[in-house]
């Protein structure tokens, strides 16, 4: 099996070589799933070359478990069907529970092995954790971007201005990038370790009727590319046309690349509106560069983020009168005297999703009912990774950024409060969909 080099990263460059005879690790953090998983595949194809077992381990980190109780279940749920799928593959699956960094040093200097190999993840709270790591690691750690099609740290070495300037950078390059997965082969080496035991976690919430694993990632992707003309639909929050993979794709239930491989197989209309190419815009190019904000910008969830021309509007109309000004108990308790925003955050609250055209009116409006740019941003990170199925991701904070801060976009005219950030209102939601409908919905959750 051969990787793409640009995949792969060695973070202790002064211990580029396994170190002994040890078993080979592979750390699990953002893509936990066993096929089309680039991270496992080198870590297997090490193990094989060297004649060694191979282990995976996944922490479940207690400083980040209950941030978002519907995604811990989601996860733990997803972790359960994986670790029994590690027995036919003769792969030992290990389970920690605790600060990632402890115990993790802790178990890999019990074990020994030779080498470590990690996935990608932007986000502050993982890179940190990777961070201590490494600092302390006695053996190569290796760091292979599974996650995005074109690896981050290739596409770009920079923060992107906003989709038009990496778009031309990863269609580059997408032809050396998108091809298929290697298998996942049963191992052939064992060193009679632990197999799979069973991970448990105490959760309590509903998973909003989406069933999580591997084995629902592909049932769902599978369902998408035969209903693909659907997608025609994603933005009225009335119709089923969203892909619904956004819970998968986050939690690394499901590999974005598969999804690709999946959709661009199909045939394309040749019209504007192509649901086939306008899938993979959002799946790859805008994905991407949500990975390339959160990677190269450190204060992707603060006002400092946001591009000058932002702060710089946004500071000149700190003063100016809101209409409305709300609590953080009431946006979270859809208690605002707006019916169509007070629909976005019951559907929120009742599915673990809000449509995503309903997140960006959703975000606006948080801006233009805070008392400051920075409050609304907060008030929506909150909610939005404390309910949210796909919460606690790059996505996410480009999402917010872009709609209260004007990431990603450009200047428009000058209004009270948004100074020049895009401005969104509910007739112009009335224009494109029956707000009327979307709003009786999500006032009555019997009717879901």
């Amino acid at each position: 099996m051969t990787i793409r080099l640009e995949r792969i990263r060695i973070l202790t460059p002064s211990l580029p070589q396994p170190v002994g005879e040890g078993v080979v690790v592979y750390w699990m953090n953002r893509d936990k799933r066993l096929q089309d998983n680039w991270a496992l595949l080198y870590a297997q194809h090490i193990a094989i070359e060297r004649r060694v077992s191979l282990h995976i381990v996944y922490c479940i980190d207690h400083q980040l478990i209950g941030m978002n109780p519907r995604q811990d279940t989601f996860i733990a749920t997803g972790l359960q069907e994986l670790a029994h799928d590690c027995i036919q593959y003769n792969i030992s699956f290990q389970l920690l529970h605790g600060d990632s960094s402890t115990e993790l040093s802790q178990w890999l200097y019990e074990i020994r092995p030779s080498i470590l190999i990690t996935d990608f993840e932007p986000l502050r709270n993982t890179t940190k954790i990777i961070d201590t790591v490494v600092a302390t690691s006695a053996i190569p750690v290796i760091q292979v971007d599974a996650h995005n099609i074109v690896p981050c740290w290739h596409v770009s070495q920079k923060v992107e201005f906003a989709a038009y300037t990496i778009r031309p950078k990863i269609k580059r390059l997408l032809p050396n990038f998108l091809e298929e997965f290697p298998p996942l082969v049963p191992h052939p080496f064992s060193d009679g370790a632990r197999i799979a035991p069973y991970p448990t976690m105490e959760t309590s919430n509903s998973l909003m009727g989406i069933t999580p694993g591997e084995g629902a990632a592909r049932a769902a992707l599978e369902d998408f590319v035969q209903n693909i003309q659907q997608y025609n639909h994603r933005n009225d929050p009335t119709k089923r046309g969203q892909s619904n993979l956004s819970p998968y794709l986050h939690t690394g239930q499901l590999a974005p690349q598969r999804a690709a491989l999946d959709v661009n197989a199909l045939s394309r209309s040749g019209a504007d509106d192509d649901p086939v190419d306008s899938f993979l815009e959002e799946l790859i190019i805008r994905r991407e560069l949500a990975d390339n904000f959160t990677f190269y910008n450190n204060s992707y969830d603060s006002f400092d983020g946001f591009p000058m021309w932002a702060q710089q509007s946004l500071n000149e109309h700190r003063n100016d009168h809101r209409t409305y000004v709300y609590t953080f108990e009431e946006w979270e308790g859809a208690s605002t005297h707006d019916p169509l925003w007070n629909a976005a955050q019951q559907e929120l609250l009742q599915t673990g999703k809000m449509h995503g055209y309903m997140r960006m009116y959703w975000a606006k409006k948080l801006l233009e009912w805070s008392a400051s740019p920075e409050e609304a941003l907060a008030v929506g990170i909150a909610l939005n990774d404390m309910y949210e199925l796909d919460g606690l991701d790059p996505n996410g904070y480009a999402g917010l950024a872009w709609s209260i801060g004007g990431v990603h976009d450009r200047a428009w005219f000058q209004r009270p409060v948004y100074g020049k950030i895009r401005y969104m209102n509910a007739n112009g939601c009335a224009r494109k969909f029956d707000t009327k409908e979307y709003i009786r919905r999500y006032a009555n959750p019997t009717l879901l």
